[in-house]
């Protein structure tokens, strides 16, 4: 176990690595004359992303994002702010919202000194933090120039600095006690509550009750009545979370910033691109991404648990008493967000129900047709049934399917699922029985099949509220519906010829 004596040696070296590095990046900007540096002064008061890109070039390696401008305008404008940024990882939430953001504020005209409290997960957490403001303020040349020394006194292993112009900043723990924090008779004016939830304690409710009690009494109380700056930033890594607790209070400014935006593109375009955000996406696997990109925690296996989704042999394509295929296409318009799924399904003489193959994927009608005439060549002459709700049916999509028979020379014949279908979730979850008795069984060697990995990841997603994709399981339900209806059909068999005298006839 490592002493606490060389804990602090690691931690001052990482110090002063970090402080020689900020020396070395800003001393070689350009200064310019007086004239010229009252004019970067003037603007940089007035914009956040030019204060930014001036005075941060080793912090920000790419233009600011709407949201963070947004954020910290919103903190500058409003004195008693009470925010909480729910951002994904990746986005710059501790460099904005507790280094950047608090030396904008300290540089605008008539500013307080500033009495600023971060707050993390741990005490180290938080004086790791807070050692990257206090090697800004320490050797961040330019901001020096223009804005005057601000030459700290006292280590910053302490979690405990003063500024020479009278600013204090103190870094504390989820839990310690922040009680008579004050630098000469002026109280707290700025709390940044930085990354405060861990997996551990987000698994005991009582605990995050506890630490929601903590930070809006003893935290809060630090301030003159609540006079100053309250400031949360996190992702959300469980609906059970200090974050998602606070983020309901009344009188709370609360923005989510996902990593993809609503149609499907990056919300931080100046610094991620799309493709590059979905090969993450397909390498973490979608219940990760959502919980650290999305700002959607699921619960894996609430309805289909991992241990009921089993894979086995299929049969022979002959073997089965019947065979569809079954497409959610999702909307048309659609290409980025939505997935599209088609299910190749199979029925056993026991009443199994085997999936065959699974295509699923954020793709165009085109692909999603091509994968049909897959589909279509594999089953080749074994009798086989293609349905798609009837809505879609009659959308533009049906002219893609005839263009593309046209093309190839065969049409693919598909028939609408007219039923009147209940709510969704109902439906979905009604299958979870066939996943429990065994009696849906996933291709085995289709298991590293894309389509496949996509459904087994949705099933395992999948819980009501949740804002996760449910199109392949919704294919699934679908197929399986249809081969039951068949099945319901073949069983009964009408009784044919003359009805019987009745006994009692005259």
């Amino acid at each position: 176990m490592m002493t606490e004596n060389k804990k602090a040696k690691q931690a001052m070296e990482r110090y002063l690595q970090h402080l020689q590095e900020i020396k070395n990046i800003t001393s070689v900007i350009p200064k310019g004359n007086e004239a010229e540096k009252q004019k970067r002064i003037a603007k940089a008061r007035e914009s956040y992303a030019y204060f930014v890109e001036t005075y941060f070039p080793h912090l920000a390696s790419s233009k600011c994002g709407k949201f963070q401008i947004e954020a910290a305008e919103y903190i500058k404008e409003n004195s008693r702010a009470r925010c909480v940024f729910e951002w994904a990882r990746g986005h710059a939430k501790s460099s904005h919202i507790s280094l950047m953001i608090p030396m904008w504020l300290k540089i605008q005209r008539e500013a307080t000194p500033m009495v600023m409290v971060l707050v993390s997960k741990s005490g180290d957490a938080a004086k790791r933090l807070l050692s990257d403001l206090q090697a800004e303020l320490a050797g961040n040349e330019l901001y020096i120039n223009d804005f005057g020394a601000q030459k700290t006194d006292g280590l910053w292993t302490d979690g405990e600095f003063v500024t020479s112009v009278g600013d204090m900043f103190i870094a504390l723990g989820r839990g310690q006690s922040p009680r008579g924090i004050k630098k000469r008779g002026i109280r707290v004016n700025y709390i940044s509550i930085d990354d405060i939830d861990d997996d551990e304690m987000c698994r005991n409710p009582r605990r995050v009750s506890e630490a929601v009690d903590w930070c809006l009494t003893a935290l809060l109380g630090t301030m003159a009545m609540g006079r100053g700056r309250f400031v949360l930033v996190g992702n959300r890594i469980s609906q059970t979370s200090i974050l998602a607790e606070i983020a309901e209070r009344p009188h709370f400014f609360h923005t989510r910033v996902n990593a993809l935006n609503a149609k499907g593109s990056p919300t931080w375009k100046e610094n991620y691109t799309l493709e590059e955000i979905s090969s993450l996406r397909v390498e973490m696997g979608e219940r990760r991404f959502q919980k650290e990109y999305m700002n959607n925690p699921i619960m894996e296996g609430a309805i289909f648990e991992r241990k009921y989704i089993q894979y086995g042999k299929m049969l022979p394509l002959r073997e089965y008493k019947g065979i569809v295929v079954y497409t959610d296409p999702s909307f048309k318009s659609s290409t980025k967000n939505d997935f599209k799924a088609t299910m190749l399904v199979g029925i056993t003489k026991q009443g199994a129900f085997h999936v065959i193959k699974a295509y699923a994927d954020q793709t165009k009608v085109s692909e999603m047709i091509g994968w049909h005439y897959a589909i279509e060549e594999y089953v080749g002459d074994t009798p086989c049934r293609y349905y798609m709700e009837s809505n879609f049916i009659q959308d533009l999509m049906m002219d893609e399917f005839y263009k593309a028979g046209t093309e190839t020379g065969k049409q693919i014949p598909i028939t609408g699922d007219a039923r009147k279908k209940p709510e969704k979730f109902a439906r979905i979850e009604a299958m979870q029985p066939l996943f429990q008795r065994g009696e849906v069984i996933f291709n085995e060697a289709e298991r590293s099949a894309p389509g496949m990995k996509v459904l087994e990841e949705q099933l395992l997603m999948f819980q009501r509220g949740s804002k996760a994709h449910d199109d392949a399981p919704d294919a699934l339900e679908g197929a399986i519906w249809m081969l039951k209806k068949q099945e319901r059909s073949m069983a009964f068999t009408p009784r044919m010829g003359r009805r019987s005298k009745p006994k009692s006839a005259w």
